[in-house]
């Protein structure tokens, strides 16, 4: 049996186009996806390409702390 924490853990990924964009939004919200992600094989921040419902377009959501 496995012995430890968790390798693979969940992470929540974040518009960083909403993030900038703040000043004039149509919409109030940012855009969020949660997925996982194995800790050993990635250590660093991962980013994704995403749909943004509240920009219209896919953005690149960066991963940020819980």
């Amino acid at each position: 049996m496995a012995k430890g924490g968790d390798v693979r853990v969940t992470i929540t990924s974040e518009c960083t186009s909403c993030n900038q964009d703040s000043v004039d939004k149509k919409f109030p919200g940012v855009s969020r996806y949660t997925t996982r992600k194995n800790r050993r094989n990635t250590p660093i921040r991962s980013e994704l390409k995403k749909f943004c419902p509240y920009c219209y377009k896919h953005t690149i959501h960066g991963e940020i702390k819980k």
